[in-house]
């Protein structure tokens, strides 16, 4: 998860993609509140609160994982 709000992780960002070049994805998962929250109340945060950032951000994910398994598999 990033902190957009610390200069470390956008250091630490730019040196994972500059290092791993096109094996890191392009989505970011925001640290978030609700990301947080979500496992107090038994549930993932897509169920949670599928309307926030860090939702959205991990079925974006989500979707850019499988897209490279299919490659990697056919």
């Amino acid at each position: 998860m990033y902190d957009a709000r610390t200069k470390l992780a956008g250091q630490v960002e730019k040196e994972v993609r500059s290092h791993f070049g096109e094996r890191v994805y392009r989505t970011v998962v925001p640290r978030t509140v609700r990301i947080s929250e979500a496992p107090s109340f038994g549930q993932p945060v897509t169920v949670f609160d599928p309307s926030s950032r860090g939702a959205i951000a991990y079925r974006e994910l989500a979707k850019e994982v499988s897209r490279g398994a299919s490659r990697r598999t056919g």
